[in-house]
């Protein structure tokens, strides 16, 4: 099934890198930290020797002060103490429009524990999105400043689930570990689920999907309206893993949603109590063509 209505709340933005490259020191109770960032052109890399046992890293860079900001203190996902899976992009929401991106990028800080490469991208004068080049390591802590707004949060196991339409298979992996596998059924003719990796955005015990949110009435051949459970939201255009207990005799063997990947009632729980905002899902071998311009398509 797919439904298009979003819910955006508790999805306003965090964002960051460091414009300095430079490390935000922990309190002196904390756990000894390993400065994270991009690096910097011109500025020396923010990897520090181990710190020894109880200490905390130091770098030149580490008291400079960030540059003021053009912007007013910004709305940032994910929150203060979340913990969030291996995908989830820094995100932040900005109050009033901002066309001077350069400035507004090196007023923005994020430091984490492992080192990560990554860039900015901004999805409107609103908004500008900060993600590695790779999946975050798992276990990271990551703390983000800007414009006078500061979080820090959490990445948590990397449970990473791969649907196979060769194989008709949901791989579910857990830090690099096999620990669950799925029998699916992706997208049919003329609705053939994208290929690429998506970010769990949205997860809900029971909801409505209605067809007429992306213009085809509940009425129609192609028609529906029904209550779903264990729905975790793949992209904002509708596509979910759910339980849908009527196809189980599909599952595994051919493709018959309009673009979600269709579980057991079984399945889809554990996957809901397992999985967390911010987890990938990776689709690959469709005939849908490539997952982009959603919203939600950062890796794409």
């Amino acid at each position: 099934m797919r439904v298009t209505r979003y819910r955006r709340t508790g999805l306003i933005a965090l964002a960051a890198i460091a414009a300095t490259g430079a490390v935000v020191a922990g309190p002196a109770a904390a756990a000894p930290l390993w400065p994270g960032g991009p690096d910097i052109p011109g500025v020396p890399s923010a990897v520090m020797p181990q710190p020894a046992p109880g200490s905390l890293p130091t770098d030149p860079n580490a008291k400079a002060p960030i540059p003021p900001a053009n912007f007013a203190a910004p709305n940032i996902t994910p929150g203060d103490g979340d913990t969030v899976g291996v995908a989830m992009p820094v995100i932040i929401n900005f109050k009033d429009p901002v066309s001077d991106h350069a400035t507004a990028e090196k007023a923005i800080r994020i430091t984490s524990t492992n080192k990560v490469d990554g860039h900015f991208y901004w999805l409107s004068d609103k908004q500008v999105r900060w993600r590695p080049e790779q999946f975050w390591p798992a276990g990271t802590d990551v703390t983000v400043s800007a414009g006078g707004t500061d979080v820090a949060y959490h990445i948590g196991d990397a449970l990473v689930a791969t649907a196979d339409d060769a194989t008709e298979t949901i791989t579910v992996t857990r830090n690099g570990d096999v620990v669950k596998t799925m029998p699916t059924s992706m997208g049919k003719a003329g609705h053939e689920t994208p290929n690429g990796t998506y970010i769990i955005s949205e997860m809900n015990r029971k909801m409505i999907m209605d067809s007429a949110t992306y213009g085809v009435p509940s009425t129609a051949a192609e028609g529906y309206r029904l209550e779903v459970e264990y729905a975790s939201r793949m992209a904002n255009n509708g596509i979910f893993l759910h339980a849908a207990p009527w196809s189980v005799a599909q599952q595994g063997v051919s493709d018959t949603s309009h673009g979600c990947l269709n579980v057991s009632t079984e399945n889809a729980k554990w996957y809901f109590e397992n999985a967390k905002k911010g987890d990938p899902v990776i689709v690959k071998n469709t005939n849908g063509g490539t997952f982009t311009g959603d919203g939600w398509s950062d890796w794409n």
